[in-house]
């Protein structure tokens, strides 16, 4: 398999990965377990930004395979911070996207970096420069919802 099936095969995943969240519940999940200040519509916004962001990456991993990697480190960063760690720390409480991160987003993720690392792709700065941006895209939505209950971000006339 090509690096860009593997980044297809990663925004596939991620868009089971968000039935999953959907269908259990995530929005009060993580109200009440990571206390994110988040309703339903942030969900839906960022979720379809993380799906044109999948579609972009799948399609521009042949030139530039930084792209996939960020998404495949979003995606293990997604599965170990947001999902196993927070059951582990829960004692056990089921969070909503755990069996897709286990099974999909782990393995895919993984891949990915393997795969760059065999087409000579990766080393230790694009690596880190993955992960990174990884994890800026994944603080990204968090910052914004608190934020935006910051005075300066409110829209309402007075």
């Amino acid at each position: 398999m090509s690096l860009q099936d593997l980044a297809w095969l990663a925004m596939a995943a991620y868009a089971v990965h968000i039935m999953e969240e959907h269908t259990f519940d995530w929005r009060n999940w993580a109200r009440g377990v990571i206390g994110l200040p988040v309703e339903w519509a942030d969900f839906y916004v960022t979720n379809a930004v993380v799906i044109a962001i999948g579609i972009a990456q799948a399609q521009l991993a042949p030139t530039v395979p930084l792209i996939p990697l960020t998404f495949a480190a979003l995606m293990l960063i997604n599965a170990v911070f947001f999902h196993i760690l927070p059951v582990i720390r829960t004692k056990g409480r089921f969070s909503p996207g755990l069996v897709t991160a286990v099974v999909l987003f782990l393995p895919l993720g993984t891949a990915i970096f393997m795969k760059a690392a065999e087409e000579g792709h990766l080393d230790f700065a694009t690596g880190l420069c993955a992960f990174i941006g990884g994890a800026l895209l994944m603080a990204y939505p968090v910052v914004m919802l608190h934020l935006k209950a910051k005075p300066y971000f409110q829209q309402a006339e007075k």
